[in-house]
Formats: C-alpha cells, sequence, structure tokens
C-alpha cells in the first residue's frame, strides 16, 4: 500500500512518519505541499510540525497549499487521511474536519506521555480494542480542541470522537484529541504516534523505559485493509 507523507516549510516529523509507515508494512511516497498530484498514493498523511511557524494560526497557512485541495477531494471520494498534530489543526483550518485549536489552558507546551481512549471505528484505529487505553507522546502548546455547541453535539451523537485524553492536560472540549468524519476515512489525532511505533523509542510502559509501541496500530489499521 503506497501511503503519501505530505511536507509543507516547517513539517518537523516527516522523517519519523515515514519510519512509521514502513514498519506499519507500508510504502511510503513523499509529497510535497506545492504540488497538486497525489500521485496514486491509497493513503495520506499530514505529520506534524509547525509549518510556517504556526504563525496567523496553527496549520492556517498550510491548509492553504496546492496539495490540500487535492486532499480534500479525495477524501470526498475515500481515500483514507490522517492529520497528526499540526496535520490534524491543518484539516481542520481547511474544512475537512470541524472545529480548530488553540493554546493549552495553562498557555505552556506539553511535551509528555498522556494516556487516551480510543474509539476503533475508523479506518486509522481499527486495529484497536473499543475502549482501550493507550499512551502517546503529545507535543504541542495548541491541544485544546474547540468548536461550537452544535459541532460537539454531532460529535458525540454520530460517535465521531476517536481519541479523548485519559487525564485532560490541555481544557481540550470533552477531552477531545482526536476525531473522525463520518465515512470514517479522515482522521485527525493531536498526539504524536509516530514517535510509539518502534521499542527502544517510544513512551516508559510497565515493561521499561521507551518500549511503547502503542502508536503503531494507527498506521496498520490503514494498511492492512
Amino acid at each position: 500500500m503506497k501511503v503519501g507523507v505530505v511536507t509543507f516549510p516547517g513539517t518537523l516529523d516527516s522523517a519519523a512518519t515515514t519510519r512509521a509507515v514502513e514498519l506499519a508494512g507500508g510504502q511510503p511516497v513523499a509529497l510535497w505541499h506545492a504540488d497538486s498530484d497525489l500521485h496514486g498514493v491509497d493513503a495520506v498523511i499530514l505529520p506534524g510540525g509547525a509549518t510556517y511557524g504556526n504563525y496567523v494560526r496553527p496549520g492556517g497557512l498550510a491548509a492553504l497549499s496546492p496539495i490540500m485541495t487535492s486532499i480534500a477531494a479525495a477524501a470526498e471520494q475515500g481515500l483514507p487521511v490522517l492529520g497528526i498534530g499540526n496535520g490534524f489543526q491543518i484539516l481542520c483550518e481547511a474544512g475537512i474536519l470541524p472545529g480548530g485549536f488553540v493554546r493549552n489552558e495553562d498557555g505552556r507546551y506539553i511535551c509528555r506521555d498522556e494516556s487516551f481512549k480510543v474509539n476503533a471505528d475508523s479506518a486509522w484505529t481499527s486495529k484497536y480494542e473499543q475502549g482501550e487505553e493507550i499512551t502517546l507522546p503529545l507535543r504541542t502548546a495548541t491541544a485544546l480542541y474547540v468548536a461550537s455547541d452544535e459541532a460537539l453535539e454531532e460529535l458525540e451523537e454520530k460517535n465521531l470522537v476517536v481519541l479523548r485524553f485519559a487525564n485532560n492536560p490541555t481544557g481540550s472540549a470533552a477531552d477531545i484529541a482526536g476525531i473522525r468524519n463520518e465515512a470514517g476515512n479522515v482522521v485527525g489525532v493531536i498526539a504524536s504516534p509516530e514517535n510509539a511505533v518502534e521499542a527502544g523509542f517510544g513512551p516508559e510502559t510497565a515493561s521499561g523505559p521507551a518500549t511503547g509501541t502503542d502508536g503503531l496500530r494507527i498506521f496498520t489499521s490503514v494498511i492492512a485493509k
């Protein structure tokens, strides 16, 4: 399966995301933000990173890139799309997913492992058990998800929340850390699963330091389809 990994100016995690795709058994394909051609990929990932230095708003300028028009059209036709961290923010800024992000309620940058509860009903989370609690790194100053009351109500009614903070450190509405579209092919997560895919380089677990690989199933979920 060919998985496109998009790089924007300021993208930080394309290399880690590429490695995660490889470990999951996929074939990564490098995509450039100014190129509208998706080069026949079977899925697309928008990695994390401070695109355009988060000038204006996180993801605000990246959402205007030519490739986002192609991604939005392909997503409407069922292409699996994942936004990680700033990639999630780009999906919101582009109107592909609802809501948006503001600074964490204490105004501080968070860089630590956090626990999340998973909704397995999406193309990118199907390899998890429903309600499973997993550990992923969180590295952002703008992880507080906001949306209108109507949008939040729809997310709950249609079971569109795919990740929730177990212990919300950001103030995010309804503990939201990840959502999907109605079709389940587009997912955004504010955590960094690409940094929890390989033993020796992941979060700490009961088995020891850096042993956590809970993020790998984000990638195997879509590649296994």
